[in-house]
């Protein structure tokens, strides 16, 4: 079954479907991405596999949907996926058009350095630290480190290119993203900080017909928080 062909359901339907559709992300590593193999692996797609087992007793019984960041709610709200898992943060705003569960990571702003570099956070305070321009990390990491020097760059390539001929001294961004780059390029280093929460939820239509869903999704979060298996699986994929 495609998934132009399957619309997004509430729990009878998709009892009766007997597969899950959930949007994903699939290149964000170790969230969300595809691997050498062209499978998809991830937090977030361990996820998916779970709670396709939790409702339907088979962890493959799951259509993923790769989906771009603007298309993330928007396929939930229009039908065309039960749920997204795709690192998206619980707001306010965003709570005005779809439902959350129960957060499943706490993702936050991050830092990234040389595995050379000896300064600390008090080397960074009068240091320079690159950011993505027009992120919200820059208010977060000038509230932080006052006194630094800001570096806005366009990429997390271009950012690379700065730490390795040191013009910065760090590189600032999500923690959940930061993690991925630093298990592809070893040399750099994350250090063990969250200066912001923000969490990230599965995405749920909504409308009382959806209630059954949300009840199930959102004690089987609470569950897996308890029980330490989210906890687990994030330390799995070296999220911080």
């Amino acid at each position: 079954m495609g998934v132009s062909s399957a619309w997004s359901a509430d729990l009878e339907e998709i009892l009766k479907r007997g597969q899950l559709i959930v949007a994903v992300k699939d290149d964000v590593k170790p969230l969300g991405f595809s691997d050498q193999k062209g499978e998809l692996q991830g937090l977030e797609i361990d996820l998916a596999r779970r709670l396709a087992e939790e409702l339907l007793g088979d962890s493959q019984a799951v259509i993923l949907q790769p989906v771009s960041n603007r298309q993330r709610l928007q396929m939930v709200i229009d039908g065309e996926v039960d749920l997204a898992i795709a690192r998206v943060t619980i707001t306010a705003s965003r709570n005005r058009l779809v439902d959350f569960s129960p957060y499943y990571y706490l993702d936050g702003t991050g830092l990234v350095i040389k595995q050379s570099y000896l300064g600390g956070l008090q080397g960074l305070s009068q240091g320079k630290i690159a950011v993505l321009k027009s992120s919200s990390t820059i208010a977060q990491i000038r509230a932080d480190f006052p006194q630094a020097e800001l570096i806005g760059v366009q990429s997390y390539q271009e950012a690379l290119r700065l730490l390795e001929n040191n013009t910065v001294d760090a590189f600032a961004g999500d923690n959940s993203v930061l993690a991925g780059w630093v298990q592809d390029y070893p040399s750099y280093r994350q250090l063990p900080i969250r200066l912001s929460g923000e969490a990230l939820g599965v995405v749920m239509p909504k409308g009382i017909q959806y209630a059954s869903l949300r009840d199930r999704v959102n004690r089987a979060i609470i569950r897996w928080q308890k029980s330490g298996w989210l906890k687990e699986r994030a330390t799995f994929w070296g999220l911080p």
